[in-house]
């Protein structure tokens, strides 16, 4: 035990000693979880800028053109009489969407000639065109529901008649789980989950790379001679520094008033099971690849789409089956879809069974290849030590 406590403070010293590892594993959480936060702190798309070509000049039309003004997603950035050179102007001034209300407007809606608004649309910013899309159609269906109401009031229908006869049935919209449709609360967990599991592959990367490389790897055998031992005492530390590190990235959550529920049990399980998960398949990679540059490289390559594969974003239903079966043995994978069930849905642990199950073959899996290739490794170094004693000794 005395041993195993001495070298676990030489491996103190070597993580404190590799300042880019201490501004990996310190600083990206905290930082990434900052400039996300403020990024999305807005929580949801406002001011978009759009052209609107007036070609009627009417009352009508400027009704028009004050809705679309009192409408909070959408900004009126320029008021025009003729087109111009409109479609070279769009990606220059990054205008969402450009509507034109055609000549003798007005006049064509009185005689029931039905006009046609045209809205073209910058679809470049796919987000930016959704947002764009849905206020313009809830402007302009709102304004020809007034119009339709209006010219059966005109015919002599009662008001409330006049309603009736528009609106053969009523829409209730009830948004639950982020009902406010705060981006916030929809991007910054996943995103902190991904720097995390990053993180901890990149850290986990040079923990044995750096002693093959280093010669260190030689001192470590003659202490012990099992991979379980070294295993065991290589990730110790990380064991003791990364759920500080999950206690800080979760203060993120009340501090930009995410509403999810995260402290509790499943949570802390699914955050364990993708540290061991992520620090198993970092060691594994640093055992296989004695090279702290290569091996962070290829887990770079990893870790880098794991967040777009996971399913958060994009859905799974519509990703290749090929690449949805490989994304499902990605920690970040399992933990996203885990975290979504218990911190909207309210899931227990009975819920993310499925989660927990590949977690932990994903663990096993990944340690069992780790302790096979280490003991393998440890007997060739010995190997290799007894055939150069023997030749010193001719």
């Amino acid at each position: 035990m005395k041993d195993f406590l001495r070298l676990l403070r030489i491996e103190f010293k070597r993580i404190f000693s590799n300042n880019v590892l201490l501004a990996i594993f310190f600083g990206a959480p905290i930082l990434y979880g900052f400039l996300f936060g403020y990024v999305y702190q807005q929580a949801k798309v406002v001011d978009l800028p759009i052209v609107i070509i007036d070609q009627d000049h009417s009352p009508t039309t400027d009704r028009i053109i004050d809705a679309f003004e009192d409408n909070e997603a959408l900004l009126v950035k320029d008021l025009r009489f003729t087109p111009g050179n409109i479609a070279e102007e769009m990606p220059l001034e990054q205008y969402a969407a450009v509507v034109t209300l055609p000549t003798n407007f007005e006049a064509d809606i009185l005689q029931k000639r039905h006009p046609e608004i045209r809205v073209d649309l910058n679809m470049a910013n796919i987000l930016n065109a959704n947002t764009a899309s849905k206020n313009i159609q809830s402007v302009l269906m709102t304004l020809n529901a007034g119009i339709e109401i209006e010219g059966l009031k005109k015919q002599g229908l009662h008001p409330n008649q006049a309603l009736a006869e528009y609106e053969s049935f009523k829409i209730n919209f009830n948004k639950l789980f982020n009902s406010a449709g705060n981006y916030v609360t929809f991007m910054l967990p996943g995103l902190l989950a991904a720097i995390m599991q990053q993180v901890i592959f990149l850290a986990m990367a040079l923990v044995f790379a750096r002693d093959f490389e280093d010669g260190f790897f030689g001192k470590l055998v003659k202490e012990s001679k099992w991979s379980f031992y070294h295993i065991v005492l290589k990730s110790t530390p990380f064991l003791l520094m990364i759920p500080i590190m999950w206690i800080i990235v979760s203060l993120f959550m009340p501090f930009f008033n995410i509403d999810a529920a995260i402290y509790n049990v499943p949570m802390l399980v699914l955050a364990a099971l993708l540290t061991l998960a992520s620090m198993c398949i970092g060691m594994l990679f640093s055992i296989a690849i004695p090279s702290q540059l290569k091996a962070t490289e290829i887990l770079m390559v990893i870790s880098t789409p794991a967040f777009v594969l996971s399913g958060f974003t994009w859905p799974t239903l519509a990703i290749p089956d090929a690449i949805n079966n490989i994304a499902q043995y990605i920690p970040l994978t399992q933990f996203l879809s885990g975290f979504r069930k218990v911190a909207f849905y309210g899931g227990d642990l009975s819920s993310i069974k499925p989660e927990i199950y590949i977690l932990l073959l994903t663990t096993f899996v990944a340690f069992m290849a780790m302790v096979g290739i280490l003991q393998f490794k440890i007997f060739l170094f010995e190997r290799k030590q007894k055939r150069l004693l023997g030749e010193t000794q001719r």
